[in-house]
């Protein structure tokens, strides 16, 4: 088993107001599970910020070099999403005890 907990961080530049915020969540998450249904995804971070956000990613492989490509992927979605900046991605590798 190969695992990694990605941690996302993005500026949502055209966000104004907490609720308008808490819907673009909703969006990003939701077209995140249709691409990676595999993928668990919740936001962990600047609850408090309108145009700042940070999503906790976990994948879960039995391949090692399928999870380097799920990163990359990962990486390359919030990337290229045009509603949103990627401002930084960390990997943590989790090892089998």
């Amino acid at each position: 088993m190969h695992a990694a907990a990605l941690r996302v961080e993005l500026r949502l530049p055209d966000v104004h107001s907490l609720k308008e915020k808490r819907h673009r969540m909703s969006m990003l998450t939701t077209d995140f599970r249709a691409a990676f249904p595999a993928a668990a995804v919740s936001e962990v971070d600047f609850q408090d910020q309108w145009q700042r956000t940070s999503f906790g990613v976990a994948l879960v492989t039995s391949q090692p070099g399928y999870l380097q490509r799920l990163i990359t992927a990962v990486t390359r979605y919030f990337d290229g999403r045009p509603d949103a900046e990627l401002l930084d991605v960390a990997v943590s590798y989790m090892e089998r005890p």
